[in-house]
């Protein structure tokens, strides 16, 4: 039995799946870590050194924890704004065969052998066809579909490449 949705992607729903990938991977960790170290060498050195290197350790903290998700947020407005698949609706349909993706007469393919891993976050379905392109499925969308969704998963996918939760 075939699963079906229409998509319109969000700027919002970009930036969720960014974040996502930027901080599932080295970056994202490294960057939190770096964070973390700016943090604590601030205040590891109160005191003992020229207040100067203190602000400066703060300041390493801040730009470490703040710059991806500003700059992903910029960017995900930007990838809408000037994609015209992205700004459409896209019609998804799951069955045995893998994802159809339509927007208007132009049709894809893409058998589940050909899927890297299919994830479930708290806000969307996420369905890599590479280790950073995916298609993105939105909680609010999937809904009360979402477990004939991972049913489907469960089915057509390898263990490794199955990363869907039960809710």
């Amino acid at each position: 039995m075939p699963i079906e949705f229409d998509v319109k992607i969000t700027a919002n729903d970009m930036y969720r799946f960014n974040m996502y990938h930027i901080y599932t991977s080295f970056t994202g960790i490294f960057s939190i870590l770096a964070a973390v170290l700016g943090f604590v060498a601030a205040v590891g050195t109160y005191g003992k050194v020229d207040t100067m290197y203190t602000v400066l350790y703060i300041i390493f903290g801040i730009v470490f924890l703040f710059y991806f998700p500003l700059t992903l947020k910029m960017r995900a407005a930007r990838q809408i704004s000037m994609s015209e698949a992205l700004k459409s609706t896209l019609h998804y349909m799951l069955d045995d065969e893998g994802v159809h993706v339509s927007l208007g007469e132009e049709n894809a393919l893409l058998e589940w052998k050909q899927i890297y891993k299919m994830v479930s976050t708290k806000h969307n379905v996420l369905i890599y066809s590479s280790r950073v392109n995916a298609y993105i499925l939105p909680m609010e969308i999937v809904g009360g579909q979402y477990a004939a969704l991972k049913e489907l998963a469960d089915k057509n996918l390898k263990k490794h490449q199955n990363c869907m939760k039960k809710r």
